[in-house]
């Protein structure tokens, strides 16, 4: 089970048809510069143009998805001129593929989870928080999905608790690849995971939060036979810090009892300017 919690920073897109028989696709960062563009062919969806072939690669497995999970979608031969705008660093990792697959899905009218799973591996939570108002539970059993959403997330030591980019972007579907090969008994980490996760949900104290986050930090450590990010670049650190998402990559999560200008400064002095606190983040 995973506890997710959605950000202010997402992704828009819109969709305007012309007269041409392809689709111009650009999408712009969050500066308002093209950082992709492509002239996407409507009859197998390969690009004619392109500035990046992997962008391509996944767009052509999106379109083709969502056409076969709805074959009225893109039926018609009309061209459109689709626009996408991030609203964070491109480098960050918030989910610039998830939310694409979120707005893909809506206007393809068909269910994200759905179009994720036609077209990607991974679980599909960061496509459910996509779409999220509130923070979430995400469970796979099987072919069953849980999903649930809860009040917002405001622990009494939320001023406590800070996110940190690690100066990089970590491939997640390289990192699906890693713990598919490296983890042992999946089954039985994943009850011990979902018990953290729940014990999570339930922390009043920063005491309470830290103790959990260092465990569930030791147990996937563990597991993929990984440094923890702390043991490994941050071990003069006076609090807890945690991976997100991939291990190792994009963000950490920290806590900290002292102030935020000496939080700051302290990453900072290794060479990380991005410093959020969790009310910079939270929708």
């Amino acid at each position: 089970m995973a506890f997710a919690v959605p950000t202010k920073f997402g992704q828009t897109l819109s969709v305007k048809k012309h007269r041409s028989s392809d689709i111009h696709w650009k999408s712009y960062d969050k500066n308002g510069e093209i950082w992709f563009e492509s002239k996407i062919n409507l009859i197998d969806f390969t690009p004619a143009t392109t500035t990046d072939e992997s962008i391509s690669t996944l767009l052509t497995k999106l379109l083709k998805s969502a056409v076969r999970l709805n074959s009225e979608f893109l039926d018609k031969w009309n061209g459109f001129k689709v626009e996408t705008q991030l609203e964070f660093d491109r480098m960050w990792g918030l989910g610039s593929s998830s939310t694409l697959t979120h707005l893909v899905a809506h206007w393809a009218d068909v269910e994200p989870l759905s179009l994720h799973f036609k077209a990607n591996n991974g679980s599909g939570y960061d496509v459910a928080c996509a779409g999220a108002e509130n923070p979430i539970l995400y469970q796979i059993n099987g072919d069953d999905i849980y999903l649930e959403n809860l009040d917002d997330f405001r622990p009494a030591f939320i001023d406590n608790l800070y996110f940190i980019h690690l100066n990089k972007k970590q491939s997640t579907s390289k990192s699906i690849d890693y713990y598919t090969k490296q983890v042992k008994g999946k089954k039985a980490l994943a009850k011990v995971l979902t018990d953290l996760t729940e014990a999570i949900v339930e922390c009043t104290t920063i005491k309470s939060f830290e103790k959990v986050i260092d465990e569930h930090e030791k147990v996937l450590s563990s597991a993929l036979n990984l440094e923890t990010i702390k043991s490994e670049h941050f071990s003069d650190y006076w609090g807890s810090i945690k991976s997100l998402g991939a291990w190792g990559g994009d963000f950490i999560l920290a806590t900290s009892d002292r102030d935020a200008d000496a939080t700051r400064a302290y990453f900072h002095d290794k060479g990380f300017e991005t410093v959020l606190g969790l009310e910079d983040i939270l929708i």
